[in-house]
Formats: structure tokens, C-alpha cells, sequence
């Protein structure tokens, strides 16, 4: 299976826009569905007791965050309590009707980043989908907080795409770097997630298609039957 690096992994996502006429909305829909399902194969199972189903949602600005408030109203659904961090929003209509969505859905959104403490305490979970391959370090300032949060609580972190902070092509910039539990890559993993230690990793987005996946040499393995997600060796 291929990995990909930064400027391949724009190329697919403009060819799925320009060459295949997919929208924005419609892959995000897909991306953010295929999370929540990877999530509760992961963490939902009813006979465990080891992850309280109360679960923090960290969203950026960009199509990330926009994964994130999708998988979040998902995980509603699939009986997880969703609480979403959202501090940086923007006017565009899908990601204002994304927000409306999870809140008639009786899911917080804050733009108040939350307490360390709060969050060892009350949270089972925590989905990052703070940034997407797109980002560069190092991690502006409005920032810096949340991921301080991150970088230092106990309760596992899900990461979508990318681990937050981290470069796409390079990893981890230092030792301290955000260490999630999981990864869910989108469409095919990026270079840094072979820099992953000790952390699952599923890929999502059954969505590329034959020629697509032909022309960059993906090589993705199979989804088994009606699946939205592989579970990575």
C-alpha cells in the first residue's frame, strides 16, 4: 500500500473536485461517516467498560474540523454523548449547516477550549481533527492551548487524517508531539503515518475511485463487505 506525500494527497483531493465532480460536502459526508464507524468498531463495542462513551470532539477551521462535525453527529447516533470544541469557524454555508446540524441534534458546540482537568474527567475519548495534510508547523497560537490539552491527557485520541501539529510528510516534530491511540487515514495514509508507534490505524473513505487509485499506485487492500473502514496491520 502506497503512502502518500503532501503534493499527491492535494492532487487526488483536486481530482476527485475537478476530474470526477465529487463536491465538498458529499466527500466530507463520507469521510466523517467512515471515522464514526471506524471509531465505534474500535471503541464502541457494548461489552466494554474500559471507554466511557463520552467523547470530545476537537475541530479545526478547514475540511478536517468539517470531518470532525460529521463524525460527531454519526457518533450521536451510534449512542456515544459528543461534545464538540469548535474555536475557529467560518461563514461558509456547509460548515454553519454542519454546526446547526449537531446542535438540533443536542450536541455542545463550544468555541471555549476546556480544561485540562475537565477533560481527564469527564471524556472517554477525544477525536482530533484539528488539522489535515494541508497543515505546516508550526501550530499557530489560538491554537497552542487545545493542543496543549492534547499532548498531556490520559484519555485516548483518535486522530483524523493527520495527528494534529504533526508535519504530513515527517512525523512527529519533537518528543512531545501529540501521541494518538489511533489513526483514521482518508483516502489513502499519508508519509508520517509510518512514524505511528504503538497506535491502531484504520483507513476510511471508501470513495477513490478504480482509475484514481490506478493512476497514483495506492495498492489500497480491500474493504471487506459492507464496510466503511480496514483495520491496518
Amino acid at each position: 500500500m502506497k503512502y502518500l506525500n503532501q503534493q499527491e494527497a492535494i492532487s487526488v483531493d483536486e481530482e476527485l473536485f475537478n476530474e470526477y465532480k465529487f463536491s465538498v460536502d458529499q466527500l466530507m459526508e463520507l469521510a466523517g461517516l467512515s471515522c464514526a464507524h471506524a471509531i465505534n468498531d474500535c471503541y464502541g463495542s457494548p461489552q466494554s467498560t474500559t471507554i466511557k462513551r463520552k467523547v470530545l470532539v476537537c475541530c479545526g477551521p478547514g475540511n478536517n474540523g468539517g470531518d470532525g462535525l460529521v463524525a460527531a453527529r454519526h457518533l450521536k447516533l451510534m449512542n456515544f454523548d459528543a461534545y464538540v470544541y469548535y474555536p475557529k469557524r467560518t461563514e461558509k454555508d456547509l460548515f454553519v449547516n454542519l454546526q446547526h446540524q449537531c446542535e438540533q441534534m443536542g450536541i455542545t458546540v463550544s468555541k471555549d477550549c476546556p480544561a485540562a482537568e475537565w477533560v481527564d474527567q469527564e471524556f472517554g475519548l477525544i477525536v482530533d481533527a484539528l488539522f489535515g495534510f494541508s497543515f505546516k508547523p508550526p501550530v499557530r497560537e489560538s491554537f497552542a492551548p487545545i493542543m496543549e490539552v492534547l499532548k498531556h491527557t490520559k484519555v485516548p485520541i483518535v486522530s483524523v487524517d493527520i495527528p494534529s501539529g504533526w508535519h504530513v510528510e515527517e512525523g512527529p516534530q519533537d518528543e512531545c508531539s501529540l501521541k494518538p491511540d489511533c489513526l483514521i487515514s482518508l483516502t489513502a495514509p499519508k508519509l508520517c503515518a509510518k512514524k505511528l508507534t504503538n497506535a491502531k490505524h484504520y483507513l476510511g473513505g471508501r470513495f477513490v475511485p478504480p482509475k484514481l487509485q490506478e493512476k497514483y499506485a495506492m495498492e489500497l487492500p480491500p474493504y471487506e463487505g459492507n464496510n466503511l473502514f480496514v483495520k491496518l496491520a
